[in-house]
């Protein structure tokens, strides 16, 4: 029998340790993921039970005190006997329940609710009226894995909106694997919201770049979840040639690097054959065996739907070309209605001489 040498063996007993790690990691996912689903369902139910109790026979809102209060005898306080959560899961299946549609797509609501963590549901459920929107959110929730703070951040930036307005754009379908295509096309946006960089005037691609990076925490929140920073400015070299990517990330779900390139002005199409090569390189030169295929998101202020549709034809590697706003524009209905920044002024010095004219 052949001897099997004692660094081999080391080696092999460590992946086969990572194996067993991998595996136990992977079911505790599973599990906590069964339990929220059960825990979900059981809240949907006791939110009907309510509902229909009360139109039975015509119980108020203090029906919902006294369950709080005899629930918590029988299985301890906690936050979900709570009156303000009882009435989260009644207000949950009315509002759902109340949308006029087929019990098959009840039925879908119910399952979508069911994959959403509780306090994910309860956000949308306040801050979303549409119920359009509210199934975007729920889904780009599950597909996503978003934070309770991430889905804040997508509802306040309106994501549903500029999913709407802004169809993405990018070679996606025809340069990447089929198992890469859903998720991609999920994980790239077509439009990043930067208002929270605080710009409010033209500025040089590298101090957006600066900004962007001294605020990364909130940068990492608008692109989704998955994305790690790797770096600013990162260098590649082809000969005795060095090239530096804008930002560099690794996206843990897509399993593969993720290069961004920040233009401040309209796009033009020499920027996606600058991109493609950037994303050349870093296949050639930063790709680890197992990571799938590099892609590449340019970012631009503004952009011509035709021009970028016909960039993307010439190029071989997977680029998404988004807008990004720095700052959200006040609608022009309220106009003449706010005050202006010179009112504010003179409010504030009013103020401070405790008179206002």
């Amino acid at each position: 029998m052949k001897k099997i040498s004692k660094n081999t063996h080391s080696a092999a007993y460590q992946e086969f340790l990572s194996e067993i790690v991998n595996l136990v990691q992977n079911y505790r996912i599973i599990a906590v993921q069964a339990v929220l689903t059960i825990s979900n369902r059981l809240y949907w139910n006791i939110g009907e039970l309510i509902l229909k109790k009360q139109q039975k026979y015509g119980w108020g809102k203090s029906i919902v005190e006294q369950l709080s209060t005899d629930l918590n005898q029988y299985f301890g306080e906690g936050l979900s006997w709570s009156p303000r959560n009882l009435w989260f899961m009644r207000q949950l299946v009315e509002e759902y329940s109340n949308m006029k549609q087929p019990v098959s797509e009840l039925e879908n609501v119910k399952q979508l609710v069911s994959e959403v963590p509780w306090g994910h549901n309860i956000l949308i459920l306040q801050k979303v009226k549409d119920v359009k929107a509210r199934f975007f959110y729920l889904q780009t929730t599950i597909k996503n894995r978003y934070s309770r703070s991430v889905l804040l951040h997508q509802i306040e930036v309106n994501a549903y909106s500029n999913y709407l307005l802004h169809p993405s754009q990018h070679n996606f379908a025809a340069v990447l694997p089929e198992n890469m295509l859903e998720y991609t096309q999920e994980s790239i946006k077509s439009v990043y919201s930067l208002d929270f960089l605080d710009i409010n005037k033209p500025i040089t691609e590298k101090k957006l770049e600066n900004t962007m990076v001294e605020k990364v925490k909130r940068l990492m929140m608008e692109l989704g979840y998955g994305f790690c920073f790797i770096g600013n400015q990162y260098k590649i070299t082809l000969g005795e040639k060095e090239y530096f990517i804008d930002l560099l990330f690794y996206h843990r779900i897509l399993k593969c690097l993720v290069a961004v390139e920040l233009k401040v002005t309209e796009f033009e199409p020499e920027f996606v054959g600058k991109l493609d090569f950037y994303l050349q390189l870093v296949d050639e030169q930063l790709k680890q065996p197992d990571d799938r295929p590099s892609i590449g998101i340019l970012l631009v202020p503004h952009k011509n739907g035709l021009e970028v549709e016909y960039a993307l034809r010439t190029v071989s590697k997977p680029i998404g070309v988004a807008k990004y706003s720095l700052h959200r524009q006040l609608p022009s209905d309220l106009y003449g209605k706010l005050p202006s920044a010179k009112d504010f002024q003179r409010i504030l010095k009013s103020k401070k001489r405790g008179v206002l004219k």
